[in-house]
């Protein structure tokens, strides 16, 4: 999976990079930027938004438009680029808890609006750099900072929360499947409205360490061994899928694009009527 073209979207200066051996969020960044090369987008007319946690380094290492914002908020910051410059691809890498905790709100209407983003969400199964808290994706009776006799709730299936919120592309990948990773991530980014990428990655450091994982390749052999494809998931008895998830494409339809429909009925309308 090597490309050395990817190099033309780094700043090269700021590596190495700041993540711990064996996190999977390097892994994610190669994935985009040989789909970002391989579909020959001009980086100058991309933009990348993250917002706080592990993810949020993303964009600091990549030469193309970024931004740094708040924790949970970086969907709103897109929305308004995306709204203001509709040509620009845009891109926002979110982390778990940064999507769908404390960003939630903005996630599900982000879905509902249908805009053109693409929504790529590193998810480790726990806050990493704020302190090792569980988060909505940490699975029940795994262990974090904040639940240290194990996890008592549910946790968050972002695949069927995506698609009941009204995102039109909504895939799930891991890092142990690089193919296939980059493939939806390919897909994402070209399709036209809002698309959702979950990416089930790694945390040696806070989740591993708690969880009898020391090492990082346990930690990929425990993403790896969960990880089915849909169509053998959808062979699978209950008591089968239990502690597995499925990955691929779940949904990939065409909607109409709400910069497009704003243009066509806010501001053409708006116009009509000035005249």
């Amino acid at each position: 999976m090597y490309n050395e073209n990817i190099f033309n979207y780094l700043r090269t200066e700021k590596l190495p990079h700041i993540w711990c051996p064996g996190c999977a969020h390097g892994i994610i960044v190669g994935s985009m930027l040989r789909s970002i090369e391989k579909l020959k987008l001009d980086k100058n007319k991309i933009a990348v938004l993250s917002g706080i946690g592990c993810s949020g380094r993303t964009p600091g290492y990549l030469d193309m438009n970024t931004l740094h914002t708040t924790h949970g908020r970086s969907l709103t910051f897109a929305t308004g680029i995306k709204m203001a410059k509709p040509e620009l691809v845009v891109i926002d890498v979110m982390g778990d808890g940064d999507a769908v905790a404390i960003g939630g709100n903005h996630f599900i209407h982000a879905c509902r609006r249908n805009i053109d983003i693409t929504a790529i969400i590193f998810n480790n199964n726990i806050y990493g750099m704020t302190g090792g808290q569980y988060s909505p994706t940490t699975p029940q009776n795994y262990f974090a900072s904040t639940s240290p006799y194990g996890n008592m709730e549910p946790s968050f299936d972002i695949v069927k929360l995506a698609i009941g919120a009204g995102a039109s592309f909504v895939a799930r990948a891991d890092a142990f499947h690089i193919a296939l990773l980059d493939n939806v991530i390919e897909k994402a980014i070209s399709h036209k409205g809002f698309s959702v990428v979950e990416v089930m990655g790694t945390c040696p450091t806070q989740f591993g360490r708690r969880n009898k994982m020391k090492e990082p390749y346990q930690m990929l052999d425990f993403v790896a061994e969960r990880a089915v494809s849909i169509k053998k998931w959808e062979e699978m008895s209950e008591e089968e899928r239990n502690g597995k998830f499925p990955i691929g494409i779940f949904l990939n339809e065409n909607r109409e694009e709400y910069v497009e429909s704003y243009e066509k009925n806010v501001i053409l309308k708006a116009k009509r009527s000035n005249v």
